[in-house]
């Protein structure tokens, strides 16, 4: 009676040396890429992107079927970050580094590739700093990435001034920010966190050739006026009747706070303080709401 066979491995560690030889090899190549913003060359073997990735066997089946040549033009991925794809897929592994490892998850999500994805994922855990952490969240917000925004929320939570004044920090979309600035942890005042939104949509409006206000207005809701005394709210708007930053209604609100030594239960989010919120006279009267 004939039994059923074994499935024997040899060396994995060979194994994927030797594929690895393959990655970016001419030899035996039959498709080039070309690569990024600096148009690299890159070589690879149809068969087995096809086999490790669905968007490649799409991508390479629609280059045959159109008679199309290679190269296969991909604009958007840096060069670099694209060689790291590969190196996955050729040996289900990968050399990742600090400075890329953002584009690489970026590729993995683009492409499909949920185990290269919690690859990075692990890896930025271990390397997140202040001067990473705010592209890290940036890339959670649009990817939908919740656990790894969460934990970039909580690194700046605890770096709150140092992640303020990264250039990261600067290029955070509108929907990131208010990610951010609805959280109670931040350790900053809210003196300072009205400055740095100002510098984000100062530097939003330059390179969108908009008004501040047009680029803040998404924002600005979440900064918690009512938390300034009363010398810093006439500084403030009279700042913003110079530079228009925050809606009037807004700072209206904030010195009813101050005229009626009440909070606002409608605006009761508004009224707490955040972990890094310096204590103000007037801060006694927030928790007692409007009558």
């Amino acid at each position: 009676m004939e039994t059923s066979g074994l499935t024997v491995h040899g060396q994995a560690v060979s194994f994927s040396t030797a594929l690895r030889s393959l990655v970016n090899n001419p030899r035996y190549s039959d498709v080039r890429f070309v690569v990024g913003q600096e148009r690299q060359e890159v070589f690879a073997h149809r068969c087995l992107l096809a086999c490790r990735c669905s968007f490649f066997q799409r991508l390479l089946s629609t280059d045959l079927d159109s008679g199309i040549p290679s190269p296969v033009v991909l604009s958007t991925v840096p060069a670099e970050a694209f060689l790291a794809v590969l190196e996955f897929l050729y040996t289900n592994s990968v050399t990742l580094h600090r400075h890329t490892v953002l584009e690489v998850l970026t590729a993995a999500v683009e492409y499909g590739l949920e185990d290269l994805r919690e690859l990075c994922l692990e890896f930025i855990v271990k390397v997140l700093d202040v001067e990473l952490v705010c592209e890290a969240l940036q890339v959670a917000v649009t990817f939908g990435l919740g656990p790894l925004q969460e934990r970039c929320i909580a690194f700046i939570e605890g770096h709150s001034q140092e992640a303020l004044q990264t250039r990261g920090f600067l290029e955070l979309s509108a929907s990131a920010l208010l990610a951010l600035l609805r959280s109670d942890r931040l350790c900053v005042d809210e003196a300072e966190l009205v400055g740095a939104v100002r510098g984000w949509a100062r530097v939003g409006a330059a390179v969108l050739e908009r008004p501040v206000a047009e680029v803040a207005a998404p924002v600005v809701g979440e900064l918690r006026l009512e938390l300034l005394a009363a010398a810093e709210l006439s500084a403030l708007e009279e700042q913003n009747r110079r530079e228009p930053l925050i809606p009037v209604e807004q700072i209206v609100e904030a010195w009813k706070c101050h005229a009626l030594r009440r909070g606002n239960v409608a605006r009761s989010t508004l009224c707490r303080r955040r972990r890094g919120t310096a204590p103000r006279e007037h801060h006694r009267f927030l928790d007692l709401p409007f009558k």
